[in-house]
């Protein structure tokens, strides 16, 4: 892209603008990447100094945000989590307003495993295994396992397509969930997991288990989730402090 080379506008100005006016158009894409510096270096016929210049007035401006070993995305393309917010997985996402879908991978009733039963009671021998990948612009960022009672086998496939977790549970218990707990940490991408969510196999994925209760306490689901963490932002707000007279 040629650039005009006696105008007074400096060079990393008009590449500023330029990288604007893709943004603004939605030109990287669904992951919201730039190119490498080289390549806009490149395309623009100047050095990666003039090119750095560029990319860290757009970073003041909040336009663009870097990410160490990741590269340089569009600012706010990530999703963010809230945690102190009961909402679904799918619900958070379309209350951000992403293009939010999802792809059922499996829907079937399971022996109830060990690590779960004490949830669902040691008397459930069955349980109900719905794994799900959610998607935002047909990009896959999660895969999800949602472990419900046996007494969910009623679910249609055609509900677990559509549906959030919580609206499936309510539409088949006629009850509200309550209240969850929510744990996070890091694991390596297995083979199976890499090909899913289209990334490098043993990239780092972050680790989301959850457990969502009903207001008599009854365990309604078992949640667990793999997630691309260049895709997501976890967020939790502080209550307000009130300062006393």
């Amino acid at each position: 892209m040629d650039l005009v080379r006696d105008n007074p506008t400096a060079l990393y100005r008009q590449i500023v603008a330029v990288l604007q006016n893709d943004i603004a158009g939605g030109n990287f894409g669904p992951s919201g990447r730039l190119p490498a510096e080289l390549e806009i270096a490149a395309s623009f016929n100047v050095s990666r100094v003039t090119v750095r210049l560029a990319l860290a007035q757009l970073e003041r401006d909040g336009l663009i945000e870097r990410r160490k070993g990741k590269g340089t995305f569009v600012a706010g393309n990530q999703v963010r989590y809230e945690l102190d917010t009961l909402r679904s997985f799918h619900e958070s996402l379309i209350a951000q307003k992403m293009n939010a879908t999802m792809r059922i991978i499996d829907l079937e009733q399971i022996p109830t495993p060990p690590e779960i039963r004490p949830d669902f009671g040691v008397a459930a021998q069955t349980c109900l295994l719905l794994r799900r990948l959610h998607l935002v612009d047909g990009e896959p960022i999660a895969l999800a396992y949602n472990y419900l009672p046996g007494s969910m086998a009623a679910l249609s496939p055609r509900d677990a397509q559509q549906s959030p977790i919580y609206a499936i549970l309510g539409l088949l218990t006629g009850q509200a969930v309550a209240s969850a707990r929510v744990s996070i940490g890091a694991i390596e991408a297995s083979q199976d997991l890499a090909k899913i969510l289209q990334v490098a196999k043993k990239a780092a994925l972050l680790l989301l288990e959850r457990t969502s209760h009903f207001a008599d306490e009854r365990c309604a689901e078992k949640s667990v989730f793999y997630i691309r963490p260049e895709r997501y932002r976890f967020v939790l707000r502080s209550p307000t402090l009130h300062k006393g007279k």
